[in-house]
């Protein structure tokens, strides 16, 4: 089989999934039909309508765009069918039904943004970076009835540097998992159909049975999910930051020099292994051009600040707004 013969369906919605359609695109594969989630309402009344990143780079290349309110929708299902998919790629999408991921003939592998078993769930990229990790990656595997629970097909490794954020990180893995999406749909082709794939079930965590290790989740991201807790060791909180930057943003409430509690979003953050004397948790504290935050064991200097109301600026911007009032 050539790769021009495989009929693929390409599921995703946001710029990340764009990377790996584009890779499909560009390579030749036979991409024939795209499905997204419905264009969003925006602005302040919701009368302007965006449109996915994935739907508008479909619409470009002149590929049919399917973007279904519910995936069962009979309508729906008929006209996915009418596309005779062989295979069907997922990438940043919505959980599919079994109606759905089981129609082509090679199934449907999905591209996620973690070393699966560890980081199941919406936010992979997030959590490793909020949980410290100096290693991440891609896998691909197949779906089934459960949530990045089917057999992996492959998987490639991206290392996270210590003071790395989200921004860095969903670069790297957008373009290492359109590598991985199409060494992956190559095995399928060479195979024609019959990859070689490994259960979840059989792999070690940290060298214990996948039931006995510790699995680190990677829950939605919501607004409560984002609040800085003081307490935390001052690295902790540096990758609390970096790990919600630049969106949503960590924010939390801090303590100014007079006393006045106010609420800030940090954007950036530095560790400089200080103490704080006598600091009220979570205390701002200016230091000629530096500006640092009282934690759990120390001072955490903060490099980008965002005020309430206002726009993020630099830490000696917020510097000289704040002497100016005192």
């Amino acid at each position: 089989m050539q790769k021009s013969d495989l009929r693929i369906v390409f599921m995703g919605t946001p710029e990340f999934a764009v990377g790996t359609l584009k890779a499909l695109v560009e390579g030749g594969y036979n991409v024939v039909a795209v499905v997204t989630q419905p264009d969003k309402p925006v602005g302040r009344h919701g009368s302007v309508l965006r449109a996915p990143a994935v739907k508008e780079y479909a619409l470009s290349q002149n590929i049919p765009v399917l973007q279904p309110e519910k995936m069962k929708d009979e309508a729906f299902l008929e006209r996915l069918r009418s596309y005779q998919a062989d295979l069907q790629v997922v990438v940043a999408f919505r959980m599919l039904p079994e109606i759905v991921w089981a129609m082509p003939r090679f199934g449907t592998f999905n591209v996620h943004a973690a070393l699966l078993p560890q980081y199941r769930g919406a936010a992979p990229i997030n959590w490793a970076i909020i949980n410290g990790e100096t290693e991440t990656g891609v896998t691909t595997f197949f779906l089934d009835h459960d949530i990045d629970t089917g057999r992996i097909i492959l998987q490639k490794k991206f290392s996270i540097p210590l003071d790395a954020d989200v921004e860095y990180v969903y670069d790297g893995l957008m373009q290492l998992g359109a590598q991985a999406a199409l060494e992956t749909v190559d095995l399928i082709i060479k195979s024609e159909g019959g990859v070689e794939s490994q259960a979840q079930a059989e792999l070690l965590v940290d060298g214990k049975p996948l039931s006995e290790g510790e699995l680190k989740h990677a829950p939605k991201i919501f607004k409560e999910t984002c609040e800085i807790d003081w307490t935390r060791a001052a690295k902790q909180v540096h990758d609390f930051i970096r790990g919600l930057s630049p969106i949503p943003g960590a924010w939390g409430n801090v303590t100014l020099p007079d006393g006045t509690t106010t609420e800030v979003k940090i954007y950036k953050s530095q560790i400089v292994n200080c103490k704080s004397e006598n600091c009220k948790l979570g205390t701002l504290v200016p230091e000629k051009k530096h500006l640092y935050v009282s934690c759990g064991d120390g001072l955490l200097e903060i490099l980008s600040i965002q005020p309430l109301g206002k726009k993020r600026m630099d830490a000696l911007s917020y510097l000289n707004g704040m002497r100016s009032k005192l």
